[in-house]
């Protein structure tokens, strides 16, 4: 017998400038249902208490480990060089 072929997910790594002016580096398969989910505080504890303003950057084809990684390597940019990968994307931002 045949066993079904699993298809892979696509996972996306986003980062969100928020309406206390931060950023905020996430990752899902979805991302307008996990933007969403922020806009609700539903989810990641950081909403709370601020807000998603607009999705800024965001990166797919990746996997759950490529995505967790990248998400972490992000995270540990600092606030600049966040804006310059969120430039190589976008034009205009902030």
């Amino acid at each position: 017998m045949n066993k079904p072929i699993k298809l892979m997910k696509t996972w996306f790594v986003y980062i969100i400038h928020c309406t206390d002016d931060s950023l905020y580096t996430g990752i899902t398969t979805d991302i307008e249902r996990r933007y969403k989910q922020h806009g609700l505080q539903r989810g990641a504890k950081y909403f709370r208490g601020r807000q998603p303003k607009k999705l800024v950057y965001q990166e797919n084809g990746h996997n759950r480990s490529s995505a967790s990684k990248r998400e972490i390597a992000i995270k540990k940019l600092s606030r600049a060089n966040k804006l310059q990968l969120i430039a190589t994307q976008q034009a205009s931002f902030l």
